[in-house]
């Protein structure tokens, strides 16, 4: 069978870059992994893993790459006249490596001791705040999970009178060399977990961790103009790491509560604000709130329901930007209930007085009307 063209193979176009080639062949071997594949279909995921390998050797070396774009597969063929061999296979190397952390749980490094350095897992904290603390910034103290070396073993992990031994499995190293599929990889040691060490005769007070988990208030600032969903990253002060590696980062995300009569749109405030027919109709001042006080508009005679106002720089100066949002004031015209004979009488005479004045005191209801008309004929 011939072989594919190698572009197609990992999905890319001729003038693919660098990166772009690399970032598919890790995406096509991640998903045809033979320890991703296991069953029936075992066999053809491996070729397709084979054949993204190929493909990626290849179009990752500069010359190797010029030659397959010039004579196609026979360019690079070793038994054909016109290959061109490079030099090793960095390329392949380097992203293979990096699947390999995705993989088999990699990402960590080599300390002094010869054991593998884990960082530390990110930990998350929902904070909820109201929508003026959002507006204004706020500082604030939180209570948080912290580590300390434990009092009784003094942060070894071995009861009082005993202490680790060098694990067999991994030698004190703290990996092992394991068979995968074709080929082997480096992987956390299962018996030591890493340490490279093993508690006989754990301390009783922490169970051989070394540390108790204990509680420590922190500080922190909540800018002005944060909102929903934004985070505050706290460097440092996630789960420690492993072996002497670096702690995890915490990471406040933002809540903001439900405002009981803004709400918020980016930088912009929207409200909505009765008013009342008699208002509506005869125009007038009215209060209105912002967040940093009540400010007066002036309604015009004739307002109709859903008019919306807008207020200049009375919303929310957010954290990228130069200038505050806009408040938006949406009217709603509430229509009286509950109404006595007398008012009910009123409201009679004020409607014959409207007929009697014709379609000028109500242009949308003739507009309407017209339209409707339109329609029938």
């Amino acid at each position: 069978m011939p072989k594919r063209d190698y572009y197609d193979v990992l999905g890319v176009p001729k003038n693919a870059s660098e990166e772009e080639i690399k970032k598919s062949y890790r995406k096509l071997a991640m998903k045809y992994h033979p320890d991703r594949n296991q069953g029936d279909g075992a066999k053809a995921a491996e070729e397709k893993f084979k054949e993204a390998k190929e493909a990626y050797e290849m179009l990752s070396d500069a010359q190797k790459r010029a030659a397959y774009d010039q004579h196609g597969h026979a360019g690079v063929d070793p038994n054909a006249g016109g290959f061109r061999g490079g030099e090793g296979m960095g390329g392949f190397a380097d992203a293979f490596g990096d699947i390999f952390g995705d993989i088999f749980g990699g990402g960590g490094r080599r300390g002094g001791g010869g054991q593998q350095v884990y960082r530390g897992n990110d930990l998350s904290y929902a904070m909820e705040i109201t929508l003026e603390e959002a507006a204004n910034g706020k500082d604030t103290q939180i209570r948080i999970p912290s580590w300390e070396n434990c009092d009784t073993c003094g942060g070894t992990g071995a009861k009082p009178g005993t202490k680790a031994k060098t694990c067999t499995t991994c030698n004190g190293s703290g990996t092992v060399h394991m068979r995968q599929g074709f080929f082997s990889v480096q992987q956390t040691c299962p018996h030591c977990q890493g340490t490279g060490k093993i508690i006989p005769e754990p301390c009783t007070s922490c169970n051989g961790a070394g540390r108790i988990k204990k509680q420590k208030t922190l500080e922190v600032k909540i800018p002005a103009g944060i909102n929903e969903g934004m985070r505050i990253r706290s460097a440092g002060n996630g789960e420690p790491g492993t072996n002497g590696g670096p702690a995890g980062d915490l990471y406040i995300e933002i809540r903001i509560k439900q405002h009981d009569i803004f709400e918020r749109d980016g930088d912009d405030l929207h409200c909505t604000v009765p008013i009342s027919v008699v208002t509506a109709s005869l125009g007038g001042t009215i209060e209105v709130p912002t967040l940093a006080g009540k400010v007066e508009i002036e309604l015009p005679e004739g307002t109709q329901h859903g008019k919306t106002f807008r207020l200049r720089g009375k919303g929310i100066k957010g954290i990228r930007s130069s200038y505050p949002g806009d408040l938006y004031c949406h009217v709603t015209i509430e229509i009286p209930i509950k109404l006595t004979e007398h008012q009910r009488k009123l409201l009679k005479e004020l409607d014959e007085s409207l007929k009697k004045g014709g379609d000028k005191h109500s242009p949308t209801a003739k507009s309407w009307t017209d339209r409707v008309k339109d329609l029938f004929k």
